[in-house]
Parts: structure tokens; sequence; C-alpha cells
């Protein structure tokens, strides 16, 4: 009874002084989409309310591990891989507010979480933290106490920002050169291995260099294949497509066949007028559309549209990293970028640059059309060399769906920025390796453990049931309950029947399939049953609003 008192006695106070509407609307969030952050009263009084809310017995604990440096390190990497999408690097609170309904991740170098003991931060880790997006960790104690070493010991640095270290249109301090992939190899061996093996580095080869860069047997005639080995100076991709592309003169143009690897079969290669926005203003003729103004920009680094001349063919470190030389010549981490340590819209923007559909704001360029954002570089605002493609909500088209989810490849980017995932501050790499895993798409855990790293059953950020079976009504270990299965369906055509994984994260509802010609997860799978039994089924599962499902 004391305590309650004391509590409300407290809020009481903080009513008179700081007006009850805005205290009732940060106490309790998302009532209002006008909220604005909590201010330095407001966030004492949530730290009070949160030591409070520890048991003394979990207060009192003391952190085993100690200051062992090799247990700070274990914590340092728990740290990037399950808390930097809400804290940054350096422990700032950097995820979105959005719409209100959770505050903003509190600095974990401040002055109320740096006076928590090591026991009240163990359990809010374990348990999670009502009322906000902090959900509960459920780590082996290990873990736990590691990254409460890490965190005891954040570095005590400002958060870089994008364009911290540039200057000058191409990202780059004026004396800054690109000194190469492989410079970087002797001090990052272990990510330099891993990325040379990676689809980043190996998507353009040189079949000179590389024999084995041809997959299908030329030997072996074909009516779509009128080329040979020897006029083939570039190979694109592996994966689910192969392309192949001859020098003339001084640019690289495609050949009018493609290698379809899955199905193992030639393919026509033909961009018609209705199936990009540049195709009706260039010739159509493959021999009169250059890769230097449609592809090489992205597959390159620094690609120099005067002398169509790049300092490296695929995505290498300086790519993402910016120039390195000052680097390799002194590194130091002032001195190299660090999409890791920007804020979350300049580090999508290292990954969106590339997997977007779009186009440059001042196209032509040297009269010129480019479908990629010439003069962007990392560190940039890629807003003001780029514009996703538009729109129009009820509109299929060659790029959207009509609710404007992608339609085909290379779109990963004009999704994701549509999503919650997005507006909370998560971040392409916060689930994807850029320098490379043995995982499929370079994802940093296989299958749902990617995904319970931060949802988890009856947790703040979902699902909101007791276990996984019983939020997917699927048994565990059948392709009904993997999460990608229902929230990231194949549906973005790549070549022939291939999709590609949406990256907007909604579930697709069968009538919507219907209504807007959309594909849905359940009937993908259920190929044989129609939407409206789907539909059916959905609505038999008690856990599923109705309002939803129409």
């Amino acid at each position: 009874m004391t305590r309650r008192f004391l509590v409300m006695a407290l809020i009481a106070v903080v009513v008179v002084v700081a007006g009850a509407g805005a205290l009732y609307q940060w106490i309790v969030p998302g009532l209002s989409s006008a909220r604005t952050e909590p201010g330095p009263a407001e966030t004492k009084i949530a730290t009070w309310l949160l030591h409070h809310s520890v048991p003394p017995e979990a207060k009192a604990r003391t952190n085993p591990l100690g200051s062992d440096r090799a247990e700070i390190a274990a914590g340092r990497d728990l740290f990037s891989q399950k808390c930097e999408a809400c804290h940054g690097y350096d422990g700032g609170g950097k995820t979105e507010i959005g719409s209100g309904q959770y505050p903003r991740p509190p600095t974990l170098r401040s002055i109320d979480v740096s006076s928590m003991s090591d026991g009240e931060i163990f359990y809010h880790i374990r348990n999670g933290i009502r009322n906000t997006g902090m959900p509960a960790w459920q780590m082996p104690d290990r873990q736990i106490w590691q990254l409460v070493a890490f965190i005891r010991h954040l570095p005590d640095v400002a958060p870089l920002t994008a364009q911290q270290g540039t200057s000058g249109q191409d990202g780059a301090a004026a004396s800054e050169r690109y000194a190469g992939s492989a410079s970087c190899q002797k001090c990052h061996e272990d990510i330099y291995a891993r990325w040379s093996k990676s689809r980043m580095a190996n998507v353009v080869r040189d079949p000179r260099k590389h024999p084995d860069a041809i997959i299908p047997d030329l030997s072996k005639p074909d009516p779509l294949v009128s080329f040979s080995k020897d006029d083939i100076a570039f190979v694109y991709g592996s994966s689910w497509k192969q392309r192949y592309f001859t020098k003339i003169g001084d640019d690289y143009f495609p050949e009018p066949a493609q290698w379809d690897v899955t199905h193992k079969m030639w393919r026509r290669y033909f961009v018609p007028n209705s199936a990009d926005w540049w195709a009706p203003l260039y010739p159509p003729d493959n021999f009169k559309r250059p890769t230097g103004t449609l592809c090489d920009g992205c597959h390159s680094v620094n690609y120099d549209i005067a002398t169509k001349t790049v300092s490296e063919w695929n995505v290498g470190c300086e790519k993402c990293h910016g120039p390195g030389s000052a680097h390799v010549a002194h590194p130091v981490r002032d001195n190299i970028l660090n999409p890791g340590r920007f804020d979350y819209v300049h580090a999508n923007d290292t990954c969106i640059q590339c997997h977007s559909q779009g186009r440059p704001l001042t196209n032509p360029i040297e009269g010129k059309y480019y479908d990629w954002p010439v003069g962007f570089h990392v560190g940039l605002n890629l807003a003001d060399f780029w514009q996703l493609e538009e729109h129009q909500l009820g509109e299929t088209s060659f790029t959207h769906f009509a609710d404007g989810t992608a339609h085909k490849n290379r779109m990963q980017g004009n999704d994701f920025v549509t999503s919650l995932m997005y507006a909370r501050g998560v971040t392409c790499f916060s689930c994807h390796d850029p320098h490379g895993t043995d995982n499929q798409a370079m994802v940093r855990e296989p299958g749902n453990a990617l995904c319970l790293t931060c949802h988890g059953p009856n947790t703040q950020n979902g699902p909101h049931a007791p276990s996984i079976e019983q939020h997917t009504h699927h048994a565990i270990n059948s392709t009904g309950s993997a999460c990608i299965a229902c929230h990231m369906p194949a549906i973005a055509q790549t070549i022939g029947d291939i999709k590609v994984r949406s990256h907007t994260f909604r579930f697709v509802w069968p009538m919507e399939t219907e209504t807007l010609k959309i594909p849905n997860a359940c009937n993908l799978c259920h190929a044989d049953k129609t939407n409206a039994w789907a539909t059916a089924a959905l609505r038999t599962w008690s856990d599923r609003s109705p309002w939803r499902s129409q």
C-alpha cells in the first residue's frame, strides 16, 4: 500500500507541474499521434518506476563475469547481433518513434542507465520492459551477463553521422583515393575471406580470369545463342540467371540470350518498352543499350561516367565504406565510413542505392539516361540523387502490385521503406551480413532463428500467441511455420517462374488476392485451394481479428 501511494503521489505531482494531458499521453503511449518525446522530468520518472519494478533480490545481483576483456568482447558481438537495430553501436537510442506507439529507446550511456545495478540491467534484458519496444531476451544467463559487461564499457563517443569525414560531390575527402578491396585483407582477414566468396564479390566475372564463370555448355547449339565463349567479356550473375556481355569500344552490351540457372535452359533477353521506364528511350537493340548507363554503376566501385572506368568491379569494400587510402595508411576508426554507425536512413541507403527500382533526379545526364544513382556515394543523401519508382495505389504495373508491394526483383529497398521494421530503425544489415555468411541470402541466422532474435511468443514485438505453432496453426517444422513463408512470400519475379521474397513483412490476406490480384502466402503453398477456402480457414483461427480477414 505504501509503495502504491508513493507512485501515485509522484505521478500527481508531475501532473500538476507538467500538465495532465502530456504526461498521460507519454505514460500510456500510442494514444496520440502528436505525442512528443519525453522530456528530462518524464525520463527520470520512467527510470524511477523501472528501478522500483525490479525485485530487490534481482537488483542486488552483481555481474559474475566482472570486467574480463574476453567476456566484454563476447558481449560486443552479441550487442551487434541483437541490440543494434534499436540501440546504436555506441548504445544510443536510434529507433524512430514513428506512430508514437513506443518511446525512443534510451541512450545506454546515460546517467539513468549507468546508475542502475548490474542486476537491474540483467533483469530488463531478460524480462523486457512493458509498454515499450524492449523485448524479453530469453538467452542463457552467461550471454546476458556478457551484454551487461559490454553495456558497462560502452565507448564514450558521439555517434557518427553519414556526413562526417566527407566533402566534395563524390562524398570523399579530396585527398582520398580508392585503394581496392585487397588492401583491406591484411587487417580484416576473416571478413575479407567471407566477402570474397559471396555473390557481392562475384556477380561480375571475366571468363578469361575465371574459366569456370560460364555456367552453360556453349558447345551445345541453341537457336537463341548467337555468340561464342570468345565473345563474352563479362558474365553477370550465377544464382537465378546469368547474362553475357560483349565489349565494343569502351562499353559493354548484353547478348540476346540469358541462362536460366534453375531450369537449366536458355531464355531470350530483351527489355521491351512496357517492362522498364528507360526502355522506350533506347533503340530496340541490345547492342545499342550499354551497361555503363544501365547496370555498371551498381556492379562496381566508383564508376566514372566520363571515362567509363571503375576502381573495382563488383561490390567491393569501398562501395559501402568509401575510399580507403587514408585508412589503409593509418587504420583508425575515424578515417573510414561505417554504415553501422550511421542513422538508420543513411545506413539503409547504403543498400537501397542498388536494391531498388528508380531513376536519377537529373536524368538525362550529359544526354544519356541512367538507371542507377549517378553521383551518389556512401555518406551522401541518396534522396538528393535518386527517386524510387512511383506507384499509384490500385494500379498493377511491371514494378508494383496494386497495394504497392514489389512486383519484380531488385526492389527490396522499395518494399522495405514502407515497412514497420524500417520505421522502427531496423537496417538491412540487422538481418543480412554484407560480408557474407553460409546462409541463404547472407542472413545472419538460418530459418526462424533470425526473426526470433527480436520476436518471440507473447513478447511486445509478437507474435502474440503462447507458441510459434499456435501463432501459425502449422506444425513447428513445416513450411507453414516458417516466418518468411507468411511475412516474406516469394512473389517478385526475377526470371520465368522464379520469384524472390517480398520485404514489406506484411501479411497479404487471401481476399486481397481476389480484389487486388496480389499473391497471398496461403495459396502459394495450398495452390490447389481457392482464395475463399483460405479466407474461411483463417476465420476459424480464434487469435486472428475477423475485421482484418475480410
